[in-house]
Parts: C-alpha cells; structure tokens; sequence
C-alpha cells in the first residue's frame, strides 16, 4: 500500500490571532472521490481529490459582543449564533446556519475560543452535488473561526464533528481530509483507520470528468445512515472492528459487506495503476465499481446508470457514481484531448434520454484548505 511514500505532515493551517484589525479570507475546496464510497465509514481506504470548486469564508471583526454573524451570497438569510456554543446547530434557520452553531460549538468544546465576528460565505462547489459541499462549508468555517492553531488533521475532525451536529447525519472523514489535505496534481489516498494520506500523481495525460445528473443529492433523506448502521452491524456479527477485517469469503453472503470488502480492493488497486495512466486497466476499475454501489449496495438511480453508461459509449474509459449515491454526480476517466468531446456528447445524449439538464467539467486537482490573504 505504497509503504515507502510518507503521509503529508500536520502543517497548521490556521494562523493565531490576537484582535482582529482586517477581513480575512479562508478558502476550503470540494472533492471528487475517484474511488472507494461506503468504505471510509468502515475504516476503508478511498482516493479522492480536491477539485477547483471551493467554500470561501471571509471574517471581518464582529460589531456584536458575544455573537457570530453570518451571511451567505449564494444562499437565502442570515444567521446569528452565539461564541459560547449555547446554540442548538439543528434548530438555527435557515438549516445552512447549523454549520456555523455547529463548528462553533466544537471549538468551544475543545478549549478554543471564538471570537465575535462577522462571516460572508462564498461557494462554487455546487450544493447537492456529491462533490461535499457541505463538508468546504464546515472546513472553511473551522478555519477562519479558531482562535489557535489546529493543525489539519484536528481541523478535519472538528469539521467533521460539527457537520454531525448540523446534520445529524453521521458521515466519514473523507471529505474533511480531502479538502485539508489536497495536492495540486494529485489524488489522494486515504486510509480511514490511520488517516494515514498519501499523494498519488495523476498523470497529465488523463482527465478526470464529473457530470452532475441534474438530480439534487441529500444524505438526511436518503438510506445512508441505514447503511452505515448496516455494516456495523455486520462486523459486530462478524467479531471484527470494521468491515475493513472481513474477508471476501465472510461476506460472500452479505451484498452490502461484500461492496466494501470488493471495493477497498479496488482503491488500492486503482492508487497503483493511476500514476501510469494505463485506462484499459482504470476503466474497468470505475465500471466495476458502479455496478457494485448500483447492484449490492444500492445507492443508484436510474438517472446515474444512464449517465455513467453514456460516459462511457462517449468515449469515456470508465465512469462511477460519486459520493453516497442517491443522485448527485457521475465520475469518469478520459485521455485529456478527448474530454471536451466526451462531455458535449455525453451532455447531448443525456439531455435526450432523460430530459434532464447535465452539468460536466473537467475537474482540476489543487491544493488544500487554506488562508488566502
């Protein structure tokens, strides 16, 4: 499991402050998981990567003693919460201001003041998307309202602590570290038991596309936690800590252990071929993926299996839902100079099959979650 490449080091990414005298801006990027969804909650390996689309946060020194006020351009209302934590993240509306109340409640908890302030948020990763919207947002306000240093493994956890809280929903940490710990050029591997992260290079002759379906995702209305409870059920029948330990012939008999057990096998797989490029060998990884989240773990819809064989006959090597499923985006691989065609075709069939509006890019790998001024 690429044993000799070292993890990234703990660089603290937020700057002390004493008294705030200007704005400052704090960035954290969305993520693609190229492979390895279900597994990161069952202490699994995934390989995602931040994308250029991200969450910005601006702080400016608060008018109000005691209070965080926040406001967003892309979404509806504003939201004040107090910097001793005292609010409830699920019942602050609109439902966006739970990740502020969340975030500032967990650095409360932890010993890590927060001072009045006011936040203008800014976003370009696409809410509902599976590109972990939702996760920049909690990263980035992580950021810009600690009071001392976190380095980025801490900031992922609180992040992630505080998007629970907002949610309720209880996710892995993939996101957060994905969006912490990116690298320009680069997926990610991640081992979700060590949260051990290893750059893997994408090499310049590949492409890696993301289509959203043109149907919202939500993770509070989907079967995501039943999922999840699910596989730890499983491993506790099974006598092992996570479905990470099973064997394949454990779960031989047991659709949804057999997807995490097959698909950690092909994470690992797919981190050794990608830095070659080879796409006769990647491709397939992506299409036995789909139809392993399609078929056993059952988090596809009719829409992401059109999308994802249409990628494919457009000229695509291989294409997989991405994120939990239930709507949101297809992730596909592409030799670079054929990519633009492959979306437009891809977006022209697409729209006639479902009479859905696709949204396609090019996704770029870039550096992760940091101060920008």
């Amino acid at each position: 499991m690429h044993s000799g490449a070292p993890s990234l080091p703990a660089t603290p990414v937020v700057a002390t402050f004493v008294a705030m005298t200007r704005p400052r801006t704090f960035m954290a990027p969305g993520r693609v998981n190229l492979m390895g969804d279900h597994t990161d909650y069952n202490d699994g390996f995934v390989l995602p990567l931040a994308i250029d689309r991200a969450c910005t946060v601006t702080m400016a020194p608060g008018a109000r003693v005691n209070e965080v006020i926040a406001r967003s351009t892309t979404l509806e209302g504003a939201v004040t919460v107090h910097t001793d934590g005292r609010d409830d993240p699920r019942t602050v509306e609109p439902a966006w201001g739970g990740f502020v109340a969340g975030v500032v409640r967990v650095l409360e908890q932890r010993g890590v003041g927060v001072e009045p302030s006011e936040l203008t948020i800014d976003t370009t990763v696409p809410v509902g998307s599976g590109l972990s919207s939702s996760s920049a947002l909690a990263v980035a306000l992580t950021l810009a309202l600690a009071g001392t240093p976190l380095d980025r493994l801490d900031a992922a956890l609180a992040a992630s602590t505080a998007e629970t809280l907002a949610t309720g929903v209880p996710g892995g940490l993939m996101d957060q570290l994905a969006s912490l710990f990116g690298r320009a050029g680069h997926a990610l591997l991640i081992d979700c038991r060590s949260n051990e992260v290893i750059p893997v290079p994408i090499p310049p002759s590949i492409a890696v596309l993301v289509v959203h379906c043109g149907v919202p995702r939500t993770l509070v209305g989907s079967a995501y936690a039943s999922r999840r409870a699910g596989c730890e059920a499983t491993a506790r029948s099974l006598g092992i800590t996570a479905l990470r330990d099973a064997t394949p012939e454990q779960v031989r008999g047991d659709r949804r252990a057999r997807h995490v057990v097959a698909e950690n096998t092909r994470v690992l797989a797919t981190a050794d071929a990608l830095p070659g490029g080879d796409l006769s060998v990647l491709g397939p990884l992506l299409l036995e993926s789909h139809a392993s989240l399609r078929d056993d773990y059952e988090v596809s819809t009719p829409e992401l299996d059109v999308l994802a064989e249409l990628l494919v006959e457009c000229g695509a090597a291989g294409a997989r839902l991405t994120g939990a499923g239930f709507g949101g985006c297809v992730v596909a691989l592409a030799q670079r100079n054929h990519a633009d065609d492959v979306l437009a075709k891809t977006a022209l069939r697409y729209r006639a099959a479902t009479g859905l509006e696709p949204t396609g890019f090019v996704a770029r790998a870039v550096d992760g979650a940091r101060r920008l001024d």
